[in-house]
């Protein structure tokens, strides 16, 4: 593998921002930090820019197999590499879904081939595949994924004697879609007896409400508590659950965590007014206090992860009333330019922005030599330019879907290059293809 060597870069790391260069070699960091020098290096400029770890986003959706027109292994992880996203880890709901070990080691099989990024899959859980769970490397895979509520793909396990055997005999991280399932059906009867089949979206997340959220995460911990299992929730929404998460211990030492996403952290139920079903996703997106609430809990440790669920669907799915329409947004590319306008606004720093990001996503899942810019870690990293402006237009949008809630925004941040286990996979608009990303590998049980 070619040397590259970053000049004069700001570096992200651990907390603190230092001056220097960094060396990369065969794949790994050689050196970080004070002057270097190093003959047949690729050398980039970095001047008054910064250099963070490669992003870790521990929840997307790219739809291969069986739903590859919206998505798939080839262009999503392309889009994220493009937004600073260097390692992803995939859910399990496609088609068919991924409750078997041969059907999860096919998604790893065409990542391998396909993949610009670094790349992991969940192997999911139904109410009747406890066998095939218990078959699952924790060293060679995420985490176990359960669908604690129905969304997009069907795969609700909604047993509580399933639910008890799986948290009891899982021994590795078991991440969860906590949303009420009993909740969400009846006040969708409501509405339906209210609106018939047209339903205003901004009743989405009165129809997928707090109560949905909290009764079903609450249901998590319990579990998670009676078993001592590693339990992740995702995609936290609601200021109710922020009380089920602790900031009294370091992440290291959590049993239970909790993850955020940026369209909870971005968008409010007043954007349903423009945006309609753009960003209809599950968990819903709610009022302006709980988006508040949220970011006050990441910035003190109550939530633990920054991720995306980039869930792509077709625009022309997309256009449908409020039942047909499909739940899920594409987010992965431009994960990074929402929490750099956060910084920008004064609400975050850089240095949190990367533990949230990078490190957490990596101490969490345990994943090896993954999530900082250390000497002898393969070398994810990203460069940005803080001072860049530039607008979300279709000609660079790179989802397969084509389409982006923030199309026309403009924001000031952008990546300029990034490296993926040691390979310029992006830089300047233009993509490396020669060489895919690799397999995540994890400390395990």
């Amino acid at each position: 593998m070619a040397k590259i060597l970053f000049k004069n870069a700001q570096i992200i790391n651990r907390g603190r921002i230092t001056a220097g260069d960094l060396l990369i070699e065969n794949g790994k960091i050689a050196k970080v930090g004070g002057i270097i020098e190093a003959t047949g290096a690729l050398e980039i400029s970095a001047e008054g820019k910064y250099l963070m770890p490669g992003i870790i986003d521990d929840q997307v959706h790219f739809r291969e197999p069986g739903l590859t027109h919206k998505a798939d292994l080839y262009t999503e992880p392309r889009a994220a590499v493009a937004g600073g996203v260097t390692s992803f880890m995939e859910m399990p709901n496609v088609k068919p879904p991924t409750l078997t070990q041969e059907l999860l080691q096919e998604k790893y099989q065409i990542a391998a081939a396909k993949s610009l990024a670094n790349y992991s899959f969940f192997m999911g859980a139904s109410n009747d595949n406890l066998g095939e769970v218990l078959k699952t490397n924790s060293q060679e895979v995420c985490g176990i994924k359960i669908f604690m509520g129905s969304s997009t793909g069907n795969m609700l396990v909604d047993d509580a004697q399933t639910l008890d055997a799986l948290f009891a005999q899982v021994p590795m991280l078991i991440a969860t879609h906590c949303e009420d399932e009993h909740t969400i059906r009846q006040n969708e009867a409501m509405m339906r007896e209210k609106y018939g089949e047209n339903v205003p979206m901004d009743q989405h997340p009165i129809i997928r409400n707090e109560e949905a959220c909290l009764k079903s995460s609450s249901f998590a911990v319990e579990l998670a508590k009676k078993h001592n299992t590693r339990l992740h929730i995702l995609h936290i929404s609601t200021a109710e659950e922020l009380a089920l998460f602790r900031n009294d211990i370091p992440l290291a030492e959590k049993r239970i965590t909790a993850e955020v996403c940026v369209h909870h952290l971005h968008f409010s139920a007043d954007d349903y007014t423009w945006a309609g079903t753009q960003i209809k996703c599950n968990p819903a997106i709610k009022a302006k206090h709980h988006r508040e609430a949220l970011l006050a809990a990441l910035l003190d440790d109550r939530l633990d992860i920054i991720a995306t669920d980039h869930a792509p669907h077709t625009w022309a799915e997309k256009q449908n009333s409020y039942f047909q329409a499909p739940s899920g947004l594409p987010l992965v590319q431009h994960t990074l330019n929402v929490m750099l306008e956060f910084y920008q606004q004064g609400k975050i720093s850089l240095e949190k922005i990367v533990e949230k990001m990078c490190h957490a996503p990596a101490e969490c899942f345990r994943t090896v030599d993954r999530g900082y810019l250390d000497e002898g870690a393969w070398a994810d990293v990203v460069l940005f330019d803080l001072e860049s402006e530039w607008r979300i237009t279709p000609e660079n949008i790179y989802y397969k879907c084509a389409w982006s809630p923030f199309k026309g925004h403009t924001f000031q941040g952008r990546v300029e290059a990034t490296v993926v286990s040691g390979h310029l996979a992006y830089r300047d608009g233009q993509f490396f293809e020669d060489k895919k990303g690799e397999r995540l590998r994890f400390l395990g049980v």
